[in-house]
């Protein structure tokens, strides 16, 4: 039977909920969101390459890097940026951000690389090294590689500065709500696209060496091409910025100044210590601060034990390289077809509760496999070597698996579950709590796996050595959290059917509304 014109109408809205006269500011901010993942994606194969297959480096250097470099920096850069706030327009704020970061990508190609032998005081440390503890290696290859550790910082920044604070920003102050709920999906739809465009980028660049002469550094080819990249992506960024502000900032359909200062509420500032308190006197904004902490300390545990082993499979940065842009293209389909195909179906057929715990079982299951292959590998080697690999092979294999599953699962269920778990609550709690755990989940999530791990290799030494601790850790923090998420189900569905009781006919969350929290 032919459907009637308004039936078509309300099948097109579903697939497509876009007006053509949106495509003109929908377009753009797509480009913007895809450029910057773009170079967030480049930067973040190329700082872990760059670390972990350094000379004196490898990956117990990255816990390290997080809390003695990575952490003040953003400290820093966060107090800078206040004062500029303060003083410069948002478009000149803009500029002076990402102006910075460019001109440092390009130096570092350009000239800290190639000089790297004249400034790395590789002497001074290995002469720390002979009476330090082994355990304070980590610490010493930061400044063994100084402008190794450098890049690293300032392309940790540049997720945190430019995708976080930069883009969503802007897209938060310059869309509608009703545009949002439309919007947000398609921007983080389209936009991991660029995770297979920037992983393709990668293992080009990184096997051009296989058409180099004898003598030339295939490494630092590799690293013109990625940073000549990463500088022509933010030019395009800059013009696509400059575009939105000069053609659809100053059309009166997107973009209303009046209607902007009318819904535009203050943000609350709250201290660490304030964020504690609000979280300690509320149950369950405790738990959804509990379910982001978990998730932030168990991904970065996983992570680095993996990455040693990356380390170790592929010493050379240019195989390091290669396999993490096959690494990113593998993360950006999963992702695309979970965000498709599953996100919002789980959440609409089996529930919040079962939608939560959906990503710590995945981290719990695939942790155990990975942790538990790692430590009794020794004990598999005639099994191994019968299915034609190496143990360290089949540890990355497991390890790439259980990131991709994790990651994927991440963006399509832990992020649109956490973001409703604010509805039911009052406008006061939803922004204070919010704010609240940006806080102290974001800063102990981060912090926490890096913190645990610095202090096992202080102790043992070595990644290696620490393995085992690390598993009955990881087991204990995604433990907490699915008890977390379970407790936290019970009182959202306490909340959600108080608030639902009033009306006449039961309310639904809608789909929108889902899908809008996968950004």
């Amino acid at each position: 039977m032919a459907q009637t014109p308004s039936e078509f109408g309300k099948v097109r809205s579903l697939l497509w909920p876009i007006h053509n006269f949106e495509l003109k500011k929908l377009v753009p901010m797509v480009l913007l969101f895809f450029l910057i993942l773009f170079n967030y994606t480049v930067l973040r194969d190329t700082k872990d390459a760059l670390i972990v297959t350094a000379a004196g480096g490898g990956a117990e250097v990255i816990p390290f890097l997080k809390v003695w470099g990575v952490l003040p920096a953003a400290v820093i850069f966060m107090l800078i940026y206040s004062k500029l706030s303060n003083r410069l327009s948002k478009p000149a704020l803009f500029y002076s951000v990402i102006v910075p970061f460019l001109l440092f990508f390009a130096l570092f190609a350009t000239v800290l690389y190639p000089t790297r032998d004249l400034i790395h005081p590789t002497a001074f440390c290995d002469h720390l090294q002979s009476f330090l503890p082994q355990g304070m290696k980590g610490l010493i290859a930061i400044l063994r590689n100084w402008s190794y550790s450098l890049f690293y910082i300032m392309s940790e920044l540049w997720g945190s500065v430019a995708l976080s604070l930069l883009f969503w920003g802007f897209a938060n102050d310059t869309t509608k709500v009703s545009e949002s709920k439309r919007f947000y999906s398609l921007f983080g739809l389209f936009a991991n696209f660029s995770l297979i465009i920037s992983g393709f980028c990668i293992k080009w660049a990184s096997a051009i060496r296989q058409h180099l002469p004898t003598g030339a550094d295939p490494w630092q080819v590799s690293l013109n091409y990625l940073m000549g990249m990463v500088t022509l992506s933010g030019l395009l960024i800059i013009g696509t910025y400059w575009w939105i502000n000069r053609y659809v900032l100053t059309d009166a359909r997107f973009y209303s100044q009046d209607e902007r200062k009318k819904q535009k509420k203050e943000k609350p500032k709250l201290s660490l210590k304030e964020s504690f308190q609000l979280l300690l006197r509320s149950k369950y904004l405790g738990c959804i601060a509990i379910l982001v902490i978990g998730y932030g300390i168990a991904i970065n545990l996983i992570e680095v034990t993996w990455k040693g082993q990356l380390a170790l499979q592929y010493p050379n940065p240019n195989d390091y390289s290669h396999f993490m842009g096959g690494f990113s293209q593998m993360t950006g389909i999963a992702t695309i077809f979970m965000m498709l195909f599953l996100g919002g179906n789980v959440i609409r057929r089996f529930g919040w509760g079962k939608a939560a715990l959906t990503t710590p079982v995945v981290l719990l299951v695939t942790g155990v496999l990975f942790f538990t292959f790692i430590i009794f590998r020794d004990n598999l080697g005639s099994t191994i070597a019968a299915i034609g690999t190496t143990p360290l092979m089949l540890a990355v294999i497991f390890g790439t698996a259980q990131n991709i599953l994790s990651k994927s699962t991440k963006y399509s269920l832990f992020d649109p579950t956490k973001e409703m778990a604010y509805i039911p609550l009052d406008q006061e709690q939803k922004v204070k709590g919010k704010a609240a755990i940006d806080v102290v989940g974001a800063r102990l999530g981060k912090s926490g796996g890096a913190f645990i791990q610095q202090g096992l290799i202080l102790v043992f030494g070595a990644i290696g050595a620490i393995t085992p601790y690390i598993g009955g850790i990881l087991f204990v923090i995604i433990l907490a959290w699915i008890l977390a998420a379970r407790s936290l189900n019970k009182q959202f569905v306490s909340l959600t059917a108080t608030k639902d009781a009033p009306a006449t006919e039961p309310k639904t969350i809608k789909p929108s509304a889902q899908v809008e929290s996968t950004v």
